[in-house]
């Protein structure tokens, strides 16, 4: 995995120590996911499968 590159958050999360949520990276051509208090659990998922995540999460279509 590329370390070299910084983990992101949704800006919705919170700053708090208390405030877990989902973190993602680009690598390699897709994009890797882990939580943020389990953070050796990372796994990847193509770009375009985690962009159609996003836009059903967005669109309010998960259910």
């Amino acid at each position: 995995m590329n370390t070299s590159r910084a983990w992101q958050k949704s800006s919705y999360s919170g700053g708090g120590p208390d405030n877990s949520c989902v973190e993602l990276r680009p690598l390699d051509g897709s994009v890797a996911i882990r939580e943020s208090d389990v953070p050796k659990a990372v796994i990847t998922a193509a770009r375009t499968k985690v962009r159609a995540l996003i836009t059903h999460i967005k669109e309010g279509s998960l259910q």
